[in-house]
């Protein structure tokens, strides 16, 4: 039972990691944003199970650190829609 509640959170798991690759985008870490991403993509596309799921997490995690350690000028906050008037 918990392995298909770990399955069916993937594309949420997904949706995070590319949030933070963005993020990563933004602050200039190209390189390590194109990383993440890559190795996201393999796993989204060839391991739909526990191990998966925690690779995405992992995932995750890893791309955060790494924001947080982009220079205090980088730092930047997630997209958000604005309204313009």
């Amino acid at each position: 039972m918990q392995e298909t509640s770990q399955v069916a959170a993937m594309p949420d798991l997904y949706r995070e990691v590319l949030d933070e690759v963005g993020r990563l985008e933004r602050a200039g870490m190209r390189s390590v944003a194109y990383d993440i991403r890559q190795r996201a993509i393999a796993t989204y596309s060839h391991r739909w199970d526990e191990r998966g799921a925690r690779s995405l997490e992992k995932l995750v995690a890893e791309a955060r650190t790494k924001v947080a350690a982009a220079p205090k000028a980088a730092q930047v906050a997630p997209l958000r829609s604005s309204t313009t008037a």
